[in-house]
């Protein structure tokens, strides 16, 4: 096993560990005969960690594999290659009665908060339907109960227990796909763009919620979203996917304020700033072209054919995800893992100002 890629303490060790993950769904053509004619490179060898008790970011374009690697992480889809480790066992081996045990630690929330839960289903059965997967969680006759008491965890009404799904707002059907993802007591929870289909007063709500639920019950999140500013606001650590591979990775601090990957930098330059005088000083980074496609993508660095520094080394070798060699060795926040040839911190103005917009 390969040793954690961020500089974490060496007494602190990852409960979960993810090593050059990969996933591609084949392109085929024919009917009767079908013949694999390529692949779509969804997730294309993604690696790092995840510490208990944090919360860790993932940001991107749509299309970049985000959601991807969600359902990786959960073995809902079956990894091409690569390792997935929970607490040192690979979950990516695993089928049958070891992955439902592991299964019960992991949990996921969903992205849309409408078609994640069963419209025939009361909420009192869609929360309780995990203990009865897993019946040794709670017994029967204290099953009704242990809903009641999910339902206040997260803010609800324990009497909504026989209403349906159609009967509540985007914010609370999320709460109860939250309750749901709490009900066998986990230690990760993946969130999937969890709040992106809610209104801003919403999100605010579920967010907060969470970190709540983070603090009470000791919770690790892997939290996917497109907002830079509600990722900033919950994540301990941030990672910056493009075209199905990590592109950056540090803490909040680091990828906010001390970016040193080009696409990083254009991405925390789009970010609406309130303040008219630093709106006016920031430098714009408009990126040129189109995302390319991931059954086709660029050879050696993914991001060259829209990026300003790009050279030819960057078309003929990809670059690694490590600490940049002008930092190596030093205190700076530039000294985090990024995945560029020519990585330079870029004064972004505004990025401080991410969590204010």
């Amino acid at each position: 096993m390969t040793e954690p890629l961020t500089r974490e303490p060496a007494s602190r060790k990852p409960i979960l560990q993810v090593r050059n993950l990969v996933k591609h769904f084949p392109l085929t053509r024919g009917i009767l005969f079908k013949k694999e004619i390529g692949a779509v490179k969804a997730v294309d060898g993604i690696s790092f960690d995840l510490y208990a008790g944090e919360t860790l970011g993932i940001v991107g374009e749509s299309g970049c594999g985000k959601s991807t690697v969600a359902k990786l992480l959960m073995n809902l889809e079956q990894a091409t290659s690569g390792e997935v480790f929970y607490k040192g066992e690979d979950i990516t081996r695993l089928s049958g009665r070891a992955l439902k045990a592991v299964r019960r630690n992991i949990q996921m929330v969903f992205q849309d908060p409408y078609t994640s839960l069963n419209p025939r289903m009361t909420v009192g059965d869609i929360i309780g339907e995990p203990f009865d997967i897993h019946p040794e969680v709670a017994p029967k006759g204290d099953r009704r109960a242990r809903v009641r008491e999910l339902l206040d965890v997260v803010g609800l009404n324990p009497e909504y227990i026989n209403r349906y799904p159609h009967q509540f707002s985007g914010g609370q059907r999320q709460r109860i796909g939250i309750a749901r993802g709490l009900a066998l007591n986990p230690e990760i929870i993946i969130c999937d763009e969890p709040v992106s289909a809610l209104d801003v007063s919403v999100q605010a709500q579920v967010v907060n919620l969470m970190e709540k639920l983070q603090d009470e019950f000791g919770l690790s999140y892997v939290f996917i979203a497109h907002d830079l500013s509600i990722v900033r606001h919950i994540s301990d650590r941030v990672g910056v996917m493009y075209l199905g591979r990590m592109a950056e990775i540090g803490t909040d601090t680091e990828i906010y304020e001390h970016p040193t990957h080009p696409y990083t930098q254009a991405l925390l330059s789009a970010v609406p700033v309130p303040d008219p005088q630093a709106r006016e000083r920031r430098e714009r980074i408009i990126l040129t072209g189109d995302v390319p496609s991931p059954a086709n993508p660029p050879s050696g660095c993914r991001f060259r054919t829209r990026c300003w520094k790009a050279e030819e080394r960057c078309a003929q070798e990809t670059p690694l995800l490590a600490v940049p060699s002008v930092f190596a060795g030093s205190d700076s926040p530039a000294a985090h893992e990024s995945a560029c040839h020519f990585a330079a911190e870029k004064d972004v103005v505004g990025s401080a100002s991410v969590d204010a917009a």
